[in-house]
């Protein structure tokens, strides 16, 4: 069984940063991609960034040039650095990891949320 953890997330001040991570264990033979997603209350869940295998990345337009997905994928972690924050990134976060077992079965596997509150 494959589960995701992730940390970092909490409150903070307008123009502030913050770094989450997510750590997969179980038995991962390969990762495609992983990602970072948000849902903001009363609002649906939005890609953020995403990188994959081979190291591109894309973001969300109201994230480039402030936050920065990278990955270790022998590690089987992700991370998202969040520089200059804004009261509309409050949202808890989600990572994704699409990705193949050990056994061969091709899986996405979501973390359980860490939640993120910038306030003005």
């Amino acid at each position: 069984q494959v589960k995701l953890v992730e940390s970092g997330g909490g409150l903070v001040q307008s123009g502030d940063s913050l770094r989450l991570s997510c750590a997969a264990s179980g038995s991962i033979f390969s990762i495609n991609s992983m990602g970072w997603y948000r849902q903001a209350p009363g609002k649906e869940r939005e890609l953020v960034a995403v990188i994959r295998r081979g190291g591109s990345t894309n973001y969300a337009d109201s994230v480039k040039g402030r936050f920065t997905i990278s990955g270790d994928n022998a590690r089987k972690t992700v991370f998202l650095e969040m520089n200059t924050l804004k009261p509309e990134d409050t949202a808890v976060y989600y990572c994704k990891f699409a990705a193949v077992t050990d056994a061969g079965r091709y899986l996405e596997v979501w973390g359980q949320g860490t939640l993120v509150t910038v306030s003005s």
